[in-house]
């Protein structure tokens, strides 16, 4: 009894459960769950790329059982479970876990369904291409090893991760009391994060976003808002909103359909298409007649199918809020810096990178630098032998063991042991000429090699220059495109610090396609004849809308409903010259019947600006610009318009201009902006001008004396007139005759006003346009019918009519020859009104 007494030992419990647990989590902190700065990898990423490549399982061979990886890796590195070990395998094979996978899977490795991979039996893998970066140099002294688990195996403390890994691909994970959970990135663009650190060490965090704008993500999507951005680069935690990347598409027959083609990072699809069914089944969403996932080997595709009388972009808002079509991702930039946890900013996490690159680079440098030096100091021996190769074969040949003649070697020529060892060694073909000569060259080189190795040792500007190279060719071969796009935040003012100011061509179709372009898309265009495709368009749809305005200015829109809704440019999606654009629908909350009528770029709003309304039925009104400064997401009433009428267009004015209207019968009204005081937003307006039968507005514009009024009519003619042409009159009243119309010409498209310095943009209703100079188009009178400003095919008419002030398109066009309509006695100019009513269709239309 007393002998088992002995060997009982008294703990204090409370210290003992302390250390206990203090040992368990620091274990987990540093052995598990947390990745390293260097090479942004946990023990058991590194355990498996490392026993691979041991294994020789390299892109170039053939692949592997993953049981047979498990089992290596189990077995001499990761004392854990084999199915830790097999899953972990697995996210490095997928490519909607890993922006950059690590490991080729040949097999069934899961799905963004959820499904799970194929037992490890069924799989097999291989390193991938990009991987042998991380390995490389593994075999040069870059790195240091450690013991295994058992003392019988030596593996790697870091990789020598020839490319940032941990920002590339990200790392997650649950330690104790700590966790991390970093995005993945573009590959590109942190290469060349790191080499603008490189450049200058005292780079801003703001100027770093210039060439790591945010996260990547394996599956795309969208990032909304640059503020969560901002705050987890600038202190290592935040929070962004990743939102699935949808489209509204009409159909034929007037229903909507919404296709969702990109989700949010680790959603599992199965279960979304679950969710909405079930949101759809209890009556919590409305409006959804049919949903279907018609996703294949070619891309994602979940088809939500809207009822006719619903809302799509309401019904898709509805989707964000209430489905994971939309989640959150809580950035925790979380790392091991020296053994130690420490949460990194975007900053840090370069510098840290860098300098381990710096280690790598010099450790390989100084053991090329060894073994350099090893092979000289064996060639100067060899040198030394050949000066001397008759003594030494007579003092070999005298010598009665081996050691005898490398001891003879050593004290008669002053040879190292390692120098006498390989004179023993030479063979006798090294005695020839030619051999002798490869000798002293390899001595040559290897001296100059040394001594670049030794520069490269002794300057920091050398090993950064060898970083930058290695990142650069890393980048060639294996960069691609940036698949999240970072679109602007709601009620994100602050996301303007982040935004690059540029130029921008914004184009809006008839049907209420958006999309931007950078200027420099587009260059100047000659006046000509038939013109060229300016963009994607269907035979139902023409471009109506298009002007050059900075990504920073407030876009207003105004619908024929007359209602107001306001975008930054910067928020309508960024798109190719040929692409058709995004549905209004998408971006601004409009019903399913109202469409855009007028759309103008501001600046300021001020009290001394104001808005002139006109809709088709001759109603104008003006209000203060001030009163649409705050324009609610849902929009405003801009004008109390009625329901047989619809909002024409919009102008800015400054209190003191002149208005000249344009109507489809030919007629034109010039009359002042006072005419018409300035009302409330809710106010209907008062009379512009008197229409009769089924005439209706299709021009407005300011008038002065430096511009001609231009005229088009829908068969492609037109004319200008001098503003002075038509005399100021009292609004109210019918106007004067702008054109002679007949069938011939057709009816009056469009009326602007227009400088000689000017061009204008045709636009027909399938698409065609052309550009041409206003100086080209000929000046008449009020009553001739105008000359021919394009040719077009049979049933074509013109459908807008844009001026603009910028070059922005370039084509070679044919020249158009002018047709004119009017006789020589209708051409004249210079007559009065009165010889001028004789000659064409009579006196003009009194006042009202």
């Amino acid at each position: 009894m007393a002998e088992n007494e002995s060997r009982v030992t008294g703990i204090n419990i409370g210290q003992e459960m302390r250390t206990s647990f203090l040992d368990y989590a620091m274990s987990v902190i540093v052995s598990r769950a947390l990745p390293d700065v260097r090479d942004g990898m946990k023990p058991v990423h590194r355990r498996i790329l490392y026993a691979m490549n041991e294994l020789g399982m390299t892109p170039d061979k053939p692949f592997k059982k993953s049981a047979r990886i498990v089992g290596e890796v189990i077995g001499k590195y990761h004392p854990h479970g084999d199915s830790a070990v097999y899953e972990t395998m697995v996210r490095m094979a997928q490519d909607f876990s890993y922006r950059n996978m690590l490991i080729s899977g040949h097999g069934n490795f899961g799905s963004v369904d959820g499904d799970a991979a194929a037992a490890m039996r069924y799989t097999e893998a291989r390193l991938a291409k990009i991987s042998m970066e991380m390995v490389r140099d593994l075999n040069k002294d870059t790195i240091d090893f450690q013991e295994n688990y058992d003392g019988n195996e030596r593996e790697p403390i870091v990789l020598p991760a020839r490319f940032p890994n941990l920002l590339v691909n990200g790392a997650s994970g649950i330690a104790v009391g700590m966790a991390t959970n970093i995005p993945p990135h573009q590959l590109g663009e942190v290469i060349d994060g790191v080499l603008a650190v490189a450049d200058n060490p005292d780079i801003t965090i703001p100027e770093l976003m210039e060439y790591i704008p945010g996260p990547d993500f394996p599956t795309g999507a969208s990032i909304m808002g640059r503020l969560g951005i901002k705050r987890a680069y600038q202190t290592g935690r935040g929070s962004i909103i990743i939102r699935s990347k949808a489209e509204i598409i009409e159909q034929k027959n007037g229903k909507q359909t919404i296709i969702v083609d990109q989700l949010p990072y680790q959603v599992n699809k199965a279960r979304l298409i679950e969710k909405i069914a079930e949101l759809a089944r209890d009556k919590k969403i409305e409006g959804i007649t049919d949903l279907r996932d018609e996703s294949d080997r070619n891309g994602m595709r979940i088809v939500i199918e809207v009822r006719r009388d619903a809302n799509a972009n309401v019904l898709l808002n509805n989707l964000y809020k209430q489905t994971s079509l939309q989640t959150s991702f809580g950035i925790n930039m979380l790392a091991l810096v020296d053994g130690q946890p420490k949460v990194l900013n975007l900053k840090e996490m370069l510098y840290h990178y860098l300098e381990h690159q710096k280690v790598v680079i010099k450790r390989r440098t100084a053991f090329e630098l060894k073994k350099a030096e090893a092979r000289a100091h064996i060639l100067e021996g060899l040198r030394i032998a050949l000066d001397h190769i008759d003594a030494i074969i007579t003092l070999i040949r005298g010598s009665q063991t081996t050691d005898a003649a490398r001891s003879g070697l050593m004290e008669e020529y002053g040879l190292s042991y390692e120098q006498a060892q390989a004179i023993l060694d030479m063979r006798l073909q090294r005695l020839t000429g030619l051999e002798r000569d490869k000798i002293e060259n390899e001595y040559q080189e290897l001296l100059e090699r040394i001594n670049e190795l030794k520069a490269i040792l002794a300057s920091e500007e050398k090993v950064l220059e060898i970083i930058r190279e290695e990142l650069q060719d890393v980048k060639e071969r294996f960069n691609d495109k940036r698949r999240t796009s970072i679109e602007a935040g709601e009620n994100q003012i602050e996301d303007e610090d982040l935004i690059p100011r540029q130029n921008v061509v914004i184009t809006i179709t008839h049907n209420g396609y958006l999309k931007r372009m950078l200027s420099s898309t587009y260059r100047s265009q000659k006046r000509g004849g038939r013109g060229v495709q300016g963009m994607g368009t269907n035979d139902e749809d023409f471009v109506e809308h298009l002007f050059t305005t900075g990504s920073h200015q407030t876009i207003l829109f105004f619908t024929n409903k007359g209602k107001a809704y306001r975008l930054k440019a910067y928020e309508i999606p960024e798109l190719s010259r040929t692409a058709k654009g995004i549905p209004a629908i998408n971006l601004l909350q409009i019903e399913k019947d109202e469409y855009i009528s007028t759309v103008m770029p501001v600046e300021e709003f001020t009290d001394d600006t104001y808005l002139f309304f006109l809709t088709k039925k001759g109603i104008s009104k003006r209000s203060p610009l001030s009163a649409f400064s705050n324009i609610r997401k849902g929009g405003l009433f801009a004008i109390n318009v009625r329901e047989d009428d619809e909002l024409y267009g919009v102008r800015l004015t400054k209190g003191e201009d002149h208005i000249i209207l344009g109507t489809k019968h030919g007629m034109a009204i010039h009359f002042l902006e006072q005419d018409v005081r300035a009302m409330g937003r809710t106010a209907s307006g008062v009379k512009a001008i008197s229409l009769t039968g089924d005439d209706e507005i299709v021009g407005m514009d300011i008038a002065s004396e430096d511009r001609d009024v231009l005229v088009v009519t829908d068969k492609g003619y037109g004319k200008r007139t001098p503003i002075s042409e038509f005399k100021v009159q009292h609004r109210g009243g019918k106007g004067l005759k702008a054109t002679n119309l007949t069938e011939r010409n057709g009816t009056l498209i469009a009326m602007r006003c227009v400088g000689e310095e000017q061009e204008i943009m045709i636009m027909t209703a399938h698409g065609v346009l052309i550009r041409m100079s206003v100086e080209g188009i000929s000046t008449m009178g009020r009553y001739a019918q105008g000359v021919r400003l394009i040719r077009l095919g049979d049933g074509e008419l013109v459908s807008t009519v844009a001026p603009v002030d910028s070059p922005e398109e370039e084509a070679l066009l044919e020249d158009g020859t002018e047709e004119v309509l009017a006789s020589d006695d209708m051409e004249m100019t210079e007559t009065d009104n009165e010889s001028e009513a004789t000659t064409n269709d009579g006196p003009e239309e009194p006042e009202e």
